[in-house]
Formats: structure tokens, C-alpha cells, sequence
């Protein structure tokens, strides 16, 4: 019982003992232990109980070397199990520790265990060579001259490697040791007495080395000492400095210089080589060489004066004694400049692009300009190419600003390529150039212009709503925004000119603007139609379209816009209808209704006219009045007989619209005639109107009587569907009317006599201005020209001709007043005019 507990407390102080030292147990073991040497009780230092070790399974955990310590199973003992080498473990590091890990199971545990191997003297000191050989020359080394020993090392520790020295007796030399920084003793042999070659050729001194182990070892290392021959006169050089100025350009292989040694020793002694010892700066090693032999020295490489300028180097002259003597000289290499290096232009700074409103003067770049040769060779000089509109200026040394010396027009040159050319001051001299862009920045300082100031237009009427017309284009030579341009309609206009429907004159409608009747796209310059022109209410439209760039401030430039509207076939022939004349209240309406189911245009009221029996072949009995809105061929009128289509009595002129008799009248042809009259244009396609005339054929009286009015036409057609009684009558109503009309007739007769006899034979009316004369007879009268027309009144003349005038530029005069004391004749009453303005013909109508 009180074994276990004394067993307990010894536990018990182990685990405190093992918790103040953190868990970890330190064993010693002395290096080149024997296998099987027990280091320490491990089980029992961790606090396990005998067989528990086994159990739970103590080991070491294996580390990244051989640890050549085990743990015995059995015991729980720490063991030797392989040799141990501090020197191999550590090295010269104290003290030699090793970490160990030991694991435990059933629970699992970590331990650390630090294992300390300690030194044994079991190296001697080692010398670095068993022989040391060294030569001496006797007289010329005086006593106290010093040569220093390689000293020895030992591979133990601590007192082991404290390392003492010896020096085997000799009265011409003696050791002395002197500690370096690193606390170790180097040796050093001291000439004490000068030698004498004759007396001791050869001295053979052991060095030896102690360390302070217990037994102590020790190492040793023989010197062999030399004494050579008196060899006492060095070479001599006949010049202590050569200076040697070579240029940069020279070619390797060059002979730099020749350097001389003499040696006034005889033999051997006075034979001298050369070498180059030092070397200044140290890339010149590579630059030179020497001749052993003769003392040539050779460029091998090549020069840069801009790298290195000055070459140093040290000659030594040693001749062939023994001991060698040496001397020495100083060779100085100056690099001579030569002009191998051109200019070099940077630039520093480059404001681009540079707006074309620059102001002379301001900077566009800052260059910097150098040459890496010296002299004359490095002094630059600088211009630029082209010389306008840039130039240089120098600001300071070797810096110079790149400036606007004119004003810029970028639209003009956009760009400029400069070229900075620099040339140096050598012989030949170099040269280097640098290129610059330099962009212009735009501004908006031109106006965008048309290629042509005004522009015609043709434009037909009738045209569809949104039409392109024409396109129209200004060019800005600006760019981005400021060459962006937009069009509108700035101005302009047209009188509306109204037609009226019966075409016996025109009156204006009112100014229009032109926007109106155009627009202008803006982007595109296409100019639309806003509505369908009409020809007959606009001949010409002139306004103006303005072009607008988008810079700031915003330009402009304008081009005139005449339009033209071209006739189209938009208007049938108009009938005029005849003065008085009244519809006939019988098939008239079924013979329009015919004519327009046959395609032959619109149908006017039946016209009246009377022929008498027995009138000859050519007699016209009345003249077709119809009127075309359009113009030119549009507006030419031509006439055509319907009905009835077999030969009958009478025919119609062509385009003068008469009315005449085919042949003579004779009671077969029957008492009344209804002629359908088809008026056609020359328009494509062509259109037409219709006329319907009824011819009544009577005595001449009646038919004298019939013209007196054109009331009394619808009267007498009326009293011709009477009976004989009422008919009979209504004659001597008309004769009485008759005899007033004749006597009307004479007298103005008279009066138009005697105003022909003191007026000029023939007068035209016309208003200022050039006129255009169309004279025409039964081809009718047309012009290309304007629509409006003026009359003539003509005293003589053909019966059968119009003459008419046409002007553009003032309106038509008022019509020729009718005598109102006269009955105008039937055939006058039928006069046809081709024209959208109708002036009744104021001539002598045909008799009848």
C-alpha cells in the first residue's frame, strides 16, 4: 500500500513537473554512443505505468531525418539505435538538439522530447594542404618580412576547436599568430635572419596545429621554403605615363602604342614580359590588349567616345628572375570625338488638333533636340519642312516650340505633315528628321452654298400630292455639325389666278406663300409638292430655299426656285353659248343624251340658225363658239360634224368652226336640220365637247327677217310649229322689224366709211411691251405662248380671219363695244375665239 502511493506522488510530481516544463522532456546523450545505449526512461518520464508503454503503444513519430534514436517496446526506453554524428547532425552549430514527436494512443497524445547530442574531441585539426610551398629571395627580403599561413579547422565545438600553433625550430623565421574578426587564429611566418641561398637552399619547417580537447589531437602541414637567386633590378619603362589620343572611329587591330622596359640585370633576370594589370574603367579589359613579347598594344575593341572618353590602364613589366621583378607604367587612351552620332529630335508635348481659328503664335508642339557628340559635332541646327504655315522657335537649349506662324483654313489643307529636320556641325554633317500629323480642327466659318444660285424647275400639272419635284443640294466644306446643313422654304410666291368657267375672263385669286404649295425636306434638300399644281391657276411659282448649317453660329446661304408648271390635257373644250339663242323644246334632250353615251364630251342647249332656200355652196350659216382652258396644243380647237354622218347639206370648217352649206338648198332637204357638232382638242389624250345646232331653212325674206333679233329666232321657230294663219300674222310683224334693221345696218354702214377714210388702214390694239403676232385663217388661231390674248378691230379685211395678240404681261384690254342701235346677224352670234380669255371679234361678219 505504501508502495503504490509513493508511485502515485512520483506521478503526480513528474505530470507537475512535465506541466512547469510545457510538456516537454530533454535527454543528453554524448556523440558515437553504441547501439542499444539507453538514453532515458521515456515511459516513465511521461508518467506511464510499467507495460503500459506496449499497450498504449508508444512511438516516435518519424521525422524528415533519421533520428537514430527508437523507443524499446518492451521498457518504454529511449535507445540508441544507429551512429550517431553530431558533426553530421549539426555541423559547427552548438548546442546539437534534436526534436522528437512521441505518440501515445488510448487517448492520443502528443509529447515532445529534445534530445541533446553532445561533442567528443574525435576530429583533429585539418590543414588545407599537407605542403605549403613558398620562395623566398635571399638579401632582397629583409628580416620582418611577413607571409601569411592558411591556418588549420577542426570540425568539433567548443573547446575541441580551440585550435594552438607551432612552428618547428629554425633561427630564420618564427610564427606569429594574429586573430581575425572572427575570433580564429591565422599564423603568420616572420623572416627573422635573411637568407642565403648558398648556405640553405632549401627550408623545411612543420607546421603544426593543437586542439583543446582532453586527450588533445593534432594536424600538421610541412613548409617548404625556396630561396631563390638574387635577382635585384626590376624593369625599368622610359616613360612613367604614355598618353595616347585615338579616334572613336578607329578599326580594331589598330596599334594603339608601343610600351619599353629595360632590365639592366644580365640572363634571365633581364628578359621582360608585359601584361595589363589594372584596368580603368573595368570594361576596359575588353578594349586593349598587350604583346607579352614586345609591349604592342592593340585595340580589340571597338571605341565610343559618348560611352566612355578616357581608358586607364596599368603595365607591368616583369622580367624572367627569380624571384620575377616588376615594374610598372600608366597608359592614358583618349577617346577623340568624331561625328558618328545624328541629331535626335523627341517630341515633349503635342496639343493637336489645332482648331483653323488658331491664332498666329500659339504653340502646337514642344521638341526636345539633341546630339550625343561633343564639339562642333554636337551643335545642332534646326528647321521645319514645309517651311508655312509652322516655324520654330527656341525657348532654351537644346528645347525648342513648334508655333502657328499663319492662319490655317482647314477646309483647305485638313491636315499637315511636318517634318522637324535637325543638322549637326560635323564634317559630314548629320542629319535626323521627325514627323508630325497635325490635324485641323474645324470651325464653322463657311456657309453652305448651292451649285447654282437659281434653279428651273419643270413640273407638270396635276401632279400627285407629295411629288418630289426636284432636289436640291448646298455643299458646306465644314465638317460634323458645322457642314451639316438643313434646307426650308424661306420666301416667295404666286398670284392664284381664278378662271372663270365660261372663259370670258380671269380675275386674280390672292397672294400665296410658297409653302403652300412646296416644302423642302430638311435633311435631303428634295423639294415635295404639297397639293397638285394646276396650270390654269399657276403658271410659275418663284420662292427661295434657304440652307442652314448646324455649327455655332449657325450659317446660311440661299438659291431661287422658278417652278414651272407645264400644261397638262386637264380641260375640255368650253361651248360659248350664242347671244339669245334659246333651247329648242323638242328631242334635244334625247339627242345630248345620245351623244354622250357615244363618249363625245359635254353636250351645250340647241343653238338656232336659219339658212334661206336656195343659198349657195359655201354660204356660212353659223359659227361653233367653244373655248379650251388649257393652252398650246392642249388649247387648239378643231371641229367635226356627228350627225348626221351620210352627206347632207352642210359641213363645218375645220378649226374656224363655220357652219356652211355643203351645197345648194332646195326644197328637198327638208324644212329643218339638227346637226350634232363635235369640238375636239389636240391634247393627249384629246378632249371634246358637243354641240347641237338646228338649222331652219325658210324664204330669204324670212330669213332676213329671222336675224333681226335673236328673240325673234325662238319666236319664229315657234310660229314655224303654228298653223298657216298664225304664221301669216307674225310676217308683217317681222317686216316692219326688218325694214328698221336694214336702216340701222346703212347707217352705221356710213359712219364706219368715214372713219376709214380718215383713220390708218388698219390699227392693232395692244397694250406696252413685246407682243407676239399669230395671224391665222381657217386653221383658227393658237400660240405656245401665254394664255391670255387680245382682239383686233380691223376696219377692212377677210371676213373669214381672225387676227389675234398674245402678251404675258399686262391683262387683256376690255371687249369692243357692240353697236346698240344694231341687230348683230346670226353668223356673228356663233364666232369662236380658242382661248380661256374670250374678247368677241369685232369685224365685219359674212353676209348672208
Amino acid at each position: 500500500m505504501g508502495e503504490r502511493w509513493c508511485a502515485a506522488v512520483r506521478v503526480l510530481v513528474l505530470q507537475a513537473a512535465w506541466a512547469l516544463a510545457g510538456g516537454q522532456v530533454r535527454y543528453s546523450v554524448p556523440e558515437e554512443a553504441k547501439a542499444g545505449t539507453v538514453v532515458g526512461r521515456l515511459a516513465q518520464d511521461l508518467g506511464l505505468e510499467a507495460g503500459e508503454a506496449e499497450a498504449r503503444r508508444l512511438r516516435l513519430v518519424a521525422q524528415g531525418r533519421r533520428a537514430s534514436v527508437e523507443v524499446s517496446g518492451a521498457s518504454g526506453a529511449l535507445v540508441v539505435s544507429s551512429r550517431l554524428d553530431r558533426e553530421e547532425l549539426c555541423a559547427k552549430s552548438a548546442p546539437c538538439a534534436l526534436r522528437l514527436e512521441v505518440l501515445v494512443e488510448r487517448p492520443l497524445r502528443v509529447f515532445h522530447v529534445e534530445l541533446e547530442v553532445t561533442d567528443i574531441n574525435d576530429n583533429a585539426p585539418i590543414f588545407p594542404a599537407a605542403r605549403k610551398n613558398l620562395s623566398i629571395a635571399e638579401w632582397t627580403t629583409l628580416p620582418g618580412s611577413r607571409f601569411p599561413l592558411e591556418g588549420a579547422s577542426d570540425a568539433d565545438v567548443g573547446a575541441n576547436a580551440q585550435l594552438s600553433y607551432t612552428l618547428s625550430p629554425s633561427e630564420h623565421f618564427s610564427l606569429d599568430l594574429q586573430k581575425s574578426h572572427g575570433r580564429n587564429i591565422e599564423p603568420e611566418l616572420v623572416l627573422t635572419k635573411s637568407l642565403d641561398r648558398e648556405t640553405i637552399p632549401v627550408h623545411r619547417l612543420v607546421l603544426s596545429a593543437s586542439d583543446g580537447g582532453r586527450p588533445s589531437l593534432t594536424g600538421t602541414m610541412e613548409l617548404v621554403i625556396s630561396v631563390l637567386d638574387t635577382n635585384d633590378n626590376a624593369p625599368q619603362f622610359n616613360q612613367s605615363v604614355y598618353k595616347v589620343p585615338l579616334p572613336e572611329s578607329a578599326a580594331v587591330g589598330t596599334l594603339v602604342t608601343r610600351v619599353n622596359a629595360t632590365d639592366v640585370d644580365e640572363g634571365l633576370n633581364s628578359e621582360v614580359t608585359y601584361a595589363v594589370t589594372n584596368f580603368s574603367p573595368v570594361s576596359g579589359k575588353d578594349v586593349i590588349s598587350v604583346n607579352p613579347e614586345t609591349g604592342e598594344i592593340h585595340l580589340t575593341a571597338a571605341l565610343d567616345f559618348e560611352e566612355v572618353n578616357l581608358f586607364d590602364f596599368r603595365i607591368e613589366a616583369r622580367d624572367r628572375g627569380t624571384p620575377p621583378l616588376s615594374g610598372h607604367c600608366k597608359v592614358v587612351l583618349e577617346v577623340v570625338d568624331v561625328n558618328d552620332n545624328a541629331p535626335e529630335v523627341r517630341v515633349t508635348s503635342l496639343s493637336v488638333p489645332v482648331s483653323e481659328d488658331a491664332s498666329v503664335g500659339t504653340v502646337v508642339a514642344l521638341l526636345s533636340v539633341s546630339d550625343r557628340d561633343s564639339g562642333a559635332n554636337g551643335r545642332v541646327r534646326c528647321w521645319v519642312w514645309p517651311a508655312s504655315p509652322f516655324g520654330l522657335e527656341a525657348t532654351f537649349a537644346g528645347s525648342y516650340s513648334l508655333v502657328l506662324r499663319e492662319a490655317l483654313d482647314r477646309e483647305r489643307v485638313s491636315e499637315y505633315e511636318v517634318e522637324v529636320r535637325a543638322e549637326d556641325g560635323g564634317a559630314p554633317a548629320l542629319r535626323a528628321s521627325r514627323g508630325l500629323r497635325v490635324p485641323v480642327s474645324d470651325v464653322n466659318d463657311n456657309a453652305p452654298a448651292f451649285s447654282q444660285a437659281v434653279y428651273t424647275v419643270l413640273a407638270r400639272e396635276n401632279n400627285a400630292a407629295g411629288a418630289e419635284l426636284a432636289r436640291l443640294w448646298a455643299r458646306d466644306p465644314d465638317e460634323a455639325g458645322n457642314g451639316r446643313v438643313s434646307y426650308s422654304v424661306w420666301e416667295g410666291g404666286a398670284a392664284a389666278v381664278s378662271s372663270s368657267s365660261s372663259g370670258a375672263g380671269a380675275g386674280a385669286g390672292g397672294w400665296r406663300p410658297a409653302s403652300s404649295y412646296v416644302s423642302v425636306d430638311a435633311e435631303s434638300g428634295r423639294v415635295w409638292a404639297l397639293q397638285p399644281l394646276d396650270y390654269e391657276e399657276l403658271q410659275v411659282l418663284q420662292f427661295e430655299v434657304r440652307a442652314v448649317d448646324a455649327g455655332e453660329p449657325p450659317l446660311c446661304g440661299n438659291a431661287t426656285v422658278q417652278l414651272f408648271v407645264l400644261d397638262e390635257n386637264d380641260n375640255a373644250p368650253a361651248l360659248l353659248p350664242a347671244a339669245g339663242s334659246a333651247p329648242e323644246a323638242g328631242g334635244a334632250a334625247g339627242e345630248a343624251a345620245a351623244a354622250a353615251a357615244a363618249g363625245l364630251g359635254s353636250v351645250s342647249d340647241t343653238l338656232w340658225a336659219w339658212a334661206a332656200w336656195g343659198a349657195p355652196a359655201g354660204q356660212v350659216v353659223a359659227k361653233i363658239r367653244a373655248v379650251d382652258a388649257d393652252s398650246g396644243y392642249n388649247a387648239w380647237l378643231r371641229y367635226e360634224l356627228w350627225e348626221p354622218r351620210a352627206k347632207g347639206p352642210f359641213r363645218v370648217g375645220l378649226y374656224s368652226g363655220e357652219v356652211s352649206t355643203a351645197r345648194a338648198l332646195d326644197e328637198a332637204d327638208g324644212p329643218r336640220h339638227r346637226l350634232l357638232i363635235v369640238v375636239r382638242d389636240h391634247g393627249e389624250p384629246a378632249r371634246s365637247a358637243t354641240a347641237t345646232l338646228s338649222v331652219s331653212l325658210v324664204e330669204a325674206a324670212e330669213a332676213a327677217l329671222a336675224a333681226g333679233s335673236s328673240s325673234s329666232s325662238s319666236r319664229a321657230a315657234l310660229g314655224a310649229e303654228m298653223g298657216p294663219g298664225a304664221a301669216s300674222a307674225a310676217t308683217n310683224v317681222w317686216l316692219v322689224v326688218a325694214i328698221c334693221a336694214v336702216s340701222s345696218l346703212f347707217l352705221l354702214a356710213v359712219v364706219l366709211y368715214g372713219a376709214s377714210r380718215w383713220a390708218p388702214r388698219a390699227a392693232v390694239l395692244s397694250g406696252p411691251g413685246p407682243t407676239t403676232l399669230v395671224c391665222a385663217s381657217e386653221v383658227g388661231s393658237w400660240s405656245y405662248s401665254q394664255r391670255h390674248s387680245r382682239s383686233l378691230c380691223v376696219a377692212d379685211g377677210a371676213a373669214k380671219s381672225d387676227l389675234m395678240v398674245f402678251s404675258p404681261n399686262f391683262p387683256p384690254p376690255p371687249p369692243c363695244p357692240a353697236p346698240k342701235d344694231t341687230q348683230p346677224e346670226p353668223s356673228a352670234l356663233l364666232d369662236t375665239v380658242s382661248g380661256p380669255s374670250f374678247v368677241p371679234y369685232c369685224g365685219p361678219s359674212h353676209p348672208p
